[in-house]
């Protein structure tokens, strides 16, 4: 059986997605097949930003420095900018157009502006330098290029980049920031693309070789957008009929990267869905992130682990009140156990929750919430109501019964249709049953809660044993002085391949090789156990979806062992 407080939020949820609205969910026929799906949601991305942004006219929208927007405003600026991109930039509808830029007010602007020209919003990661930046663009054939001063200039020097670039500079005030892109809405109808028409091109975060842009059409997104919003409306209901105070309103910070399926789907799309506030955050700073929650009373912060923990171990965190801060989520690896206690520790009244979705899944998958967190520390939860259908399959495509490890897949109405231009990768993304196939090793257990091993490519065989890396990390996460650590294999004489560490641990700690081998000893068998460990006092490196680049920091250790 489920726990108690999924059964308990599931209740509610039937509740409000059997009921006559938005949230009502029926039978969609969509690709040539039947989905369960929000049977009366908005067609495509314009007509569910018009229709939230009526409802929510005069709730604050966006926060950006001395910028500040409500729902309305923000959606006269983007319908200005979708005339402006269409009557002066030429924009035509399924054209691809690039936004290369940080966080920031102007950027959500310009994604709702380009979407409702008919464009395809084209989210290049920032982090990249301006020659991958510059590939990606080709790889996708975008014909126009928003980009902020330092993407700008970095994309401006690669003259075989066909695009045309324009300046959204983000560090001017709003309207002057958008003023060479804003036209005369009058002079352009809506334009309604319709559920099928495509809507955005994500990057995957290319861990495992060159990136490839997502495609997803509007339905997809639409669906994803509510998806979340009816878990998030069924547990605020659940817990006013709990007795729980009234909530202050929603809001969230834009603390993770908007190019990113998880700020653009969970974050963004969802707060227009639910009229929750969005508070910019050019760049993650935990201290910023203190000031910012007290300020602006923000109810909601999701990020990746280390975000958290950060949040909750900060040495001036006690000089700020926190009161508004309910739920606190994560994505993109499971907590170990310990770090869940430490965060409940550290931040006393706040709701852990996690989940577990990909690009190609527009972040939909599975979930865990709240009471749940702490009776499966380390599970990203089961597969969330009401549009996943998970399995776990084997390598013939065969799905497997609980307790058997395999592939994890996700079918959705909201998965990706397929890789841009890429007919070979998408011949592997999906089952013959229509899941995507994510590459992530689990099972599920008797009561349908996930457990994720590993990658297929984080499987690390020694000597004929298999090693999942996530299990070693957890072991050593369960340190107190560790603050973050990757393993990853390499290759062995003796043993084919062998597990490394890479550690960051409290600069004072005096955290040894030695302390960590006693520590491991009872928690992992001795093959599992890595063969070296490495220190080092710097932030490990990391991907545009700010999860840990195991593979930028393998090609470095191999570079070095190479030299020796």
């Amino acid at each position: 059986m489920a726990h108690p407080f999924d059964e308990a939020v599931d209740a509610v949820r039937l509740g409000i997605t059997s009921a006559p609205g938005l949230l009502h969910v029926g039978t969609i026929e969509a690709h040539g097949a039947r989905w369960p799906g929000f049977d009366s949601a908005p067609a495509d991305l314009p007509a569910l930003f018009e229709a939230c942004c009526a409802l929510y006219a005069d709730r604050e929208c966006l926060v950006d420095g001395a910028d500040r927007l409500t729902f309305a405003q923000a959606h006269v600026l983007a319908r200005r900018m979708a005339a402006g991109l269409t009557l002066t930039h030429g924009v035509k509808a399924g054209d691809h157009v690039g936004l290369a830029a940080r966080n920031g007010a102007g950027w959500v602007v310009a994604y709702m502006g380009i979407v409702m020209a008919g464009g395809v919003a084209t989210l290049v990661n920032s982090f990249w330098t301006g020659q991958e930046m510059a590939q990606a663009i080709s790889d996708v054939d975008c014909a126009l290029v928003l980009a902020d001063r330092f993407r700008h200039d970095a994309l401006r020097t690669h003259s075989d980049m066909q695009a045309r670039l324009v300046l959204l500079d983000l560090d001017l005030p709003i309207d002057a920031c958008l003023a060479p892109l804003l036209g005369d809405p009058d002079a352009l109808p809506l334009v309604s693309p319709g559920p099928d028409a495509p809507a955005t091109l994500l990057f995957t975060s290319g861990s495992t070789g060159q990136s490839k842009g997502a495609l997803s059409d509007h339905r997809a997104k639409v669906q994803a957008a509510l998806h979340f919003a009816s878990a998030a409306s069924a547990v605020s209901a659940l817990a006013q009929r709990q007795g729980a105070p009234e909530p202050p309103p929603p809001a969230t910070l834009l603390n993770l990267p908007l190019f990113h399926v998880t700020g653009e789907v969970v974050v963004m799309l969802q707060s227009f869905v639910i009229g929750r506030k969005m508070v910019v955050m050019r760049r993650w700073d935990a201290l910023d992130a203190l000031r910012l929650i007290e300020q602006e009373r923000i109810t909601y912060v999701t990020g990746v682990p280390l975000m958290g923990m950060e949040l909750a171990t900060h040495p001036q965190r006690g000089e700020f009140d926190l009161s508004s801060l309910s739920d606190l989520a994560a994505g993109g690896a499971p907590r170990p156990a310990e770090q869940v206690e430490r965060l409940r520790a550290g931040l006393p009244g706040t709701w852990q929750s996690f989940g577990f979705g990909l690009t190609e899944t527009n972040a939909v998958g599975t979930g865990i919430m709240r009471d749940a967190v702490y009776a499966y520390p380390g599970s990203p939860g089961r597969p969330t109501p009401p549009l996943v259908e998970l399995a776990i399959i084997d390598e013939d495509g065969v799905p497997l019964e609980a307790g058997q490890e395999g592939e994890i897949g996700v079918r959705s109405i909201s998965n990706i249709s397929g890789y841009w231009n890429r007919p070979a990768d998408n011949e592997t993304l999906f089952s013959p049953a229509g899941h995507v196939l994510t590459g992530d090793i689990g099972f599920l257990d008797e009561d349908g809660y996930l457990t994720i091993v590993g990658r297929k490519k984080d499987i690390i065989i020694r000597g004929g044993e298999n090693v999942a890396s996530p299990e070693v990390e957890a072991a050593l996460y369960a340190i107190p002085q560790v603050i973050e650590c990757a393993v990853f294999g390499v290759p062995d004489v003796r043993f084919g391949e062998v597990p490394i560490a890479v550690i960051r641990a409290d600069a004072d700690s005096g955290l040894d090789e030695a302390r960590i081998g006693e520590a491991l000893a009872g928690r992992l068998a001795s093959y599992k156990r890595p063969s070296q460990i490495l220190f080092q006092s710097t932030p490990l490196p990391r991907l545009g979806s700010e999860k840990i680049d195991k593979r930028a920091i393998r090609d470095a250790y191999l570079a070095v062992d190479a030299t020796v």
